[in-house]
């Protein structure tokens, strides 16, 4: 797979437990690592732990920040098996799925569908979601990960309006897949989308909508970090995406599909990194928490002290 720079992040909110899952995952696949970890001191949950790891090579960020937010399965990780970049796919997508099983709850089971010879969904045992696909060597190529949105419940039927938002707000973004429903699928409505996939940024995603009874919907659990170079661009995502006042916080955000974002300077990744010392994470984690939308010169100004 090609490496890109990436510019959105997904992030996973733990209890406890990010250390343990991040060495969890990336011991399940290839070109995978633990990159940085840092203690943020005296935050409302307490000190709390954030860790970066690359899985197949993709960032992730992952921090215990306590039993807030629960992880569901509107929002999964597809993970592309491709049997043209890798000799034993049939093998790994076996062994990693028997992985995940250990503590899991099988949501499809990994069989044979119409549309792929193998796949399967499951939620591992910390409860994140995984779908697991053998890919089709006929298909367009996609990324070994990507994030998946399900719309659900009175989003159902928002899939599509969300694409075309998301492709609308984030400067460098291109359409790829787009499957609808059938007639005779009930209860899922004919039309709305039952597939599509798209970039933002160099991030693939999925989305789909689903009329099935679902008792979740997406929350804070799962956001995407969005790497901003200057003030500008944390202003424009900021004012195009917010849609919830009341979640305005830290940088984070939720937009009207409800799908949490984080419109982070890109120089944050240094502040908060190894060569930072004890010190200057703490005056910039405390000045972060003043803050709802992030600004940039006054975290500088924290970090140099």
């Amino acid at each position: 797979m090609t490496k890109t720079n990436q510019n959105v992040v997904p992030h996973l909110w733990f209890d406890k437990e990010a250390e343990e899952a991040a060495a969890f995952y990336t011991s399940l696949v290839p070109d995978s690592r633990i990159t940085n970890t840092v203690t943020l001191h005296d935050t409302p949950s307490g000190d709390a732990h954030l860790v970066s790891f690359e899985l197949w090579g993709q960032k992730f960020m992952a921090i215990n920040a306590g039993p807030f937010f629960t992880f569901n399965p509107s929002v999964s990780f597809m993970v592309h098996f491709d049997p043209l970049q890798q000799k034993n796919a049939r093998e790994k997508i076996n062994e990693v799925w028997n992985k995940l099983s250990e503590g899991g709850t099988v949501l499809m089971p990994l069989d044979q569908y119409p549309f792929s010879e193998k796949y399967g969904w499951i939620q591992d045992k910390y409860g994140l979601s995984w779908q697991l696909i053998l890919t089709n060597p006929e298909n367009e190529e996609r990324p070994a990960i990507m994030p998946s949105l399900m719309f659900v419940g009175d989003n159902c039927g928002n899939a599509e309006r969300a694409m075309n938002f998301y492709l609308s707000v984030f400067q460098n973004s291109t359409q790829g897949q787009r499957a609808r429903y059938p007639q005779g699928m009930e209860p899922d409505k004919e039309g709305t989308i039952m597939y599509s996939d798209f970039i933002l940024e160099n991030q693939w995603f999925a989305a789909m909508d689903s009329a099935r009874d679902h008792n979740f919907h997406f929350n804070e659990a799962i956001s995407f970090m969005v790497y901003c170079d200057t003030q500008e661009e944390i202003n424009y995502y900021w004012d195009k995406l917010s849609a919830v006042p009341e979640s305005e916080q830290c940088g984070w955000l939720k937009d009207k599909y409800g799908v949490s974002w984080q419109i982070v300077p890109r120089e944050m990744e240094e502040m908060m990194g190894s060569n930072s010392t004890r010190e200057q994470i703490v005056r910039v984690s405390k000045a972060t928490l003043n803050m709802k939308k992030l600004d940039l010169a006054e975290l500088q100004k924290a970090y140099r002290g």
